[in-house]
């Protein structure tokens, strides 16, 4: 190998490698697109937009990408600025860090996988450049988040609570008595574009125990204050004491029987899910005797 081949075979290696670094640095990956009015940093996101999201979130932000028919959930639409997951409260627009929190982590049952290896200043260009689909950015301001007050602890008391607030609440009649997502309304759930959508399977969560917009216990805690806009699931916000909202939280982890976790240990030491039901209990139509072996059944998230 000649010299000047060896010279060219090196500077090809730095090129390449200085495109690796370029777009993880957020320096050129953004293919900045010439928009009349647009500051750099949407220029960049656009650029972004075109390459990683307009095939299933369209080219007007509205969910009607050319893959968008084949998924189920249906992209979302950016042109309504209506966020499922955010820290603040239900109705307002959510925070960049909560956008940029999306973009890390995914949405658990849905064709929205993790962006983690865009680099930080890809993740900002990204979202100043989906924020320009709706007119809301201009004209309100995000959120004030909410607060989460420190976790109680976790004991059967707690827990069993938990199961009474569960069924007070209803909430089975979507999520079921089991968690596995098919209470009696399951069937007839819809977005807020009239979409079928599928109650969260508390049931199929692994060991990690994700869920939609999360996977710590302030998660699931902020899900119940905010509600998941454009779906069914309200905030809860009015109705639940801070106690009895992280009681809730503990008898939720419990569903997730396939999970290790405080819950399921404080459950398993006073003797299993029969420890949840007060003396004299009798199974019913809306309060079923617990299955016996706790397994999933065939289910979505919501």
């Amino acid at each position: 190998m000649t010299i000047r081949t060896t010279c060219r075979c090196i500077l090809f290696i730095a090129m390449a490698l200085g495109s690796v670094f370029a777009q993880n640095a957020g320096t050129s990956s953004g293919y900045p697109t010439p928009r009349d009015g647009f500051p750099p940093s949407e220029q960049r996101g656009h650029g972004l937009y075109l390459r990683y999201c307009v095939y299933c979130h369209g080219v007007f932000g509205d969910g009607n990408g050319d893959n968008a028919q084949f998924l189920d959930p249906r992209p979302r639409d950016f042109t309504a600025a209506t966020f499922k997951c955010r820290s603040t409260p239900t109705g307002t627009l959510p925070l960049d860090s909560d956008l940029i929190n999306t973009l890390l982590r995914g949405v658990e049952a849905s064709n929205m996988p993790s962006w983690r290896p865009l680099s930080d200043e890809n993740r900002q260009d990204l979202i100043a450049y989906i924020k320009t689909f709706s007119e809301r950015w201009k004209t309100e301001k995000a959120g004030d988040p909410i607060k989460i007050p420190a976790e109680t602890a976790v004991d059967i008391a707690s827990i069993r609570h938990g199961a009474e607030l569960f069924q007070k609440m209803e909430c089975w009649k979507c999520h079921g008595q089991q968690g596995h997502g098919d209470g009696p309304s399951a069937s007839t759930l819809t977005d807020s574009k009239d979409q079928p959508i599928h109650p969260y399977n508390f049931a199929a969560a692994e060991n990690d125990g994700r869920f939609k917009c999360g996977v710590t216990n302030q998660d699931l805690y902020r899900i119940f204050m905010t509600g998941v806009d454009g779906t069914p699931m309200p905030s809860f916000a009015d109705v639940i004491q801070p106690n009895d909202a992280w009681d809730l939280v503990h008898f939720l982890r419990t569903l997730q029987t396939n999970r290790r976790s405080p819950e399921n240990s404080a459950l398993k030491a006073a003797g299993g899910p029969s420890a949840l039901k007060a003396p004299g209990d009798k199974p019913s139509a809306s309060n079923p005797a617990p299955s016996n072996n706790g397994r999933p059944s065939a289910g979505g998230g919501r």
